[in-house]
């Protein structure tokens, strides 16, 4: 006799392993939402166990009726409410923060002014949140991504020379060179993960400024493109501004509803660094 297997979420929902799969098969873009679907009408239902039909039955809706799902923007992040295991920040209040803007910009209405026909998901404005530079929320492809950084500091505490940072430093951007002087940081290579840090025995590599790099204008599709990273880390305020001056250029220049994406130049993007620096928001 075969014994069925399955995959119990902290909800305490049980997902069958075809279910599961099923899931996996969906496009990246709304993956996360047909999740959190299945389950919210799976609890509603009280059931205990999602099979593959509960599966297909709301991914059939989001396929034929996507105008009735789409919001007109989507912000996503890595863990969700469980955090990261590596996270270099603590990201809990920065997503709902954004949500708020993008619920007061009304981004639904704009686009049913703009779209001639039906919204889709691919019309709707993406943002994600990573607490750490392994960025599994895939803020690379997102019209605007935010990465969790802390750039380590060195201190005048005696370095023992151990090496331990430098065998943690993926990017070998950790330099010893003997003697009395502190280890080199190199702040070109470094990725602000922040994972030198907690393996040094001296304190002589402490934790320096916190905050978040953005990335810009990033996509996939038929003319995929890399976000374009600012320069710096920005606090929390800096990153919902830069948000909101985002939201306020798309409204400027979309038609119907082409994407952040698409519609952000180098230009733009060199604008953006010159309003950051002249209102000092800019930080290394």
């Amino acid at each position: 006799m075969r014994t069925r297997q399955f995959n119990q979420n902290e909800k305490g929902l049980k997902w069958r392993p075809e279910a599961e799969k099923a899931v996996g098969k969906a496009p990246s873009f709304v993956r996360k939402r047909i999740r959190a679907r299945v389950e919210k009408e799976a609890l509603e239902r009280g059931k205990k166990v999602v099979t593959l039909a509960e599966v297909k039955a709301v991914r059939q809706r989001f396929l034929h009726q996507q105008e009735k799902e789409v919001k007109g923007y989507q912000v996503d992040t890595c863990f969700g409410d469980t955090g990261c295991p590596m996270r270099a920040v603590v990201s809990d209040t920065l997503a709902p923060k954004i949500e708020t803007i993008f619920q007061q910009a009304d981004l639904f209405s704009f686009l049913k002014h703009e779209v001639n026909g039906k919204l889709k998901f691919h019309h709707e404005f993406s943002v994600t949140v990573a607490d750490c530079p392994n960025a599994c929320s895939q803020p690379q492809i997102k019209d605007i991504g935010i990465i969790g950084g802390v750039m380590p500091r060195t201190t005048d505490e005696a370095c023992s020379f151990c090496e331990a940072c430098v065998e943690t430093c993926k990017e070998a951007a950790i330099e010893l060179s003997g003697g009395e002087a502190p280890p080199r940081i190199d702040s070109e290579l470094c990725v602000r993960c922040g994972q030198c840090v907690p393996v040094c025995p001296t304190g002589t590599i402490l934790s320096g400024r916190t905050g978040y790099r953005i990335l810009l204008g990033g996509r996939l599709g038929r003319h995929p493109r890399l976000a374009v990273e600012l320069p710096g880390l920005y606090d929390e305020a800096a990153v919902l501004n830069i948000v909101s001056t985002c939201i306020d250029l798309y409204k400027q220049k979309s038609r119907n509803g082409k994407r952040f994406a698409h519609l952000l130049t180098d230009r733009d993007i060199k604008r953006l660094k010159a309003q950051l620096t002249l209102s000092g928001k800019e930080s290394a």
